[in-house]
């Protein structure tokens, strides 16, 4: 994206200021004091598709903003020369952060290993009270074909029945032909993300879906086959499958607190082993 109008003046214009300093590369567009903003960085956040006008316009505000920042960062350092306790602060937070993401690397490494498929199945059986759906999920298989498209009749045969020979002669049949194909027998979505994809008008979708398992309709443009396997509402029991992941981030979460208890005890040991540690 071109940066044009005034940023083409700022970009002359500073260039000579760019000359004394090394800018690895970048281009300068603004500088206050020592601190620049690069027509690269200003790129890496104008949004795609913006008209000329457009852009300008986000370039202006961008680097106002920028330089408003800059100007109110270095007044208020300005005012608070050498502050400790600022100081203290920020090396605080620093450490907190760097052993946060360590933690977080350790937690999702070792104990996304250590809890296991069999665990998490005992725990989803023992509290299948707290697994309860909470929004319509369904099974099946949707195809979306040009009214234009040969072998519709085909098509209404194939998508009614989930056989392996009609599921693979789908699956050829979209290839070169539909807009459209989702295959989610083996899996739980909600009901929503597919009633999305139809023009179904119909006022309570969850009732229609339990009473029509075969749904073709069509518009202007295409035909929309959705074969319902099977349904569950509000209230039903949550499929294993679709609360596994939040029963995994649980046990995770239940073992963190021991397990980073555990990695410190053990850092300590061999702190102590290998005499890094001295008391006075």
């Amino acid at each position: 994206m071109r940066i044009t109008g005034v940023l083409l003046l700022l970009l002359c214009f500073f260039t000579a200021c760019g000359e004394k300093h090394d800018h690895k590369g970048k281009t300068p567009l603004v500088e206050i004091s020592g601190e620049f903003l690069y027509k690269e960085d200003l790129q890496s956040v104008l949004p795609a598709d913006l008209s000329k006008d457009d852009s300008l316009l986000f370039a202006e505000h961008y680097i106002k903003n920028w330089a408003e920042g800059v100007l109110l960062y270095q007044k208020a350092e300005s005012n608070i020369p050498d502050d400790d306790e600022v100081n203290t602060l920020v090396e605080n937070y620093r450490k907190a952060l760097i052993v946060h993401t360590y933690q977080q690397k350790l937690i999702e490494q070792r104990l996304s290993e250590e809890i296991t498929e069999e665990e998490m199945k005992t725990y989803y059986e023992n509290n299948k009270n707290l697994y309860v759906v909470d929004r319509s999920l369904v099974k099946g298989l949707f195809v979306k074909v040009p009214l234009k498209a040969s072998g519709v009749n085909k098509v209404r045969n194939w998508y009614k029945k989930n056989t392996p020979e009609n599921v693979e002669h789908l699956e050829k049949y979209s290839l070169q032909n539909a807009v459209g194909y989702d295959y989610f027998y083996d899996k739980w979505i909600p009901v929503s993300d597919i009633i999305d994809k139809i023009p179904l008008d119909v006022s309570d979708p969850e009732a229609y879906l339990e009473q029509n398992r075969h749904i073709e309709v069509k518009d202007s443009a295409y035909y929309y086959f959705l074969n319902v396997e099977d349904l569950l509402k509000p209230g039903e029991q949550e499929p294993y499958e679709f609360a596994k992941k939040e029963i995994k981030d649980m046990l995770i979460n239940l073992k963190r607190v021991s397990f980073i208890g555990t990695v410190k005890e053990d850092l300590y040991k061999k702190a102590l082993k290998a005499k890094k540690i001295i008391y006075y």
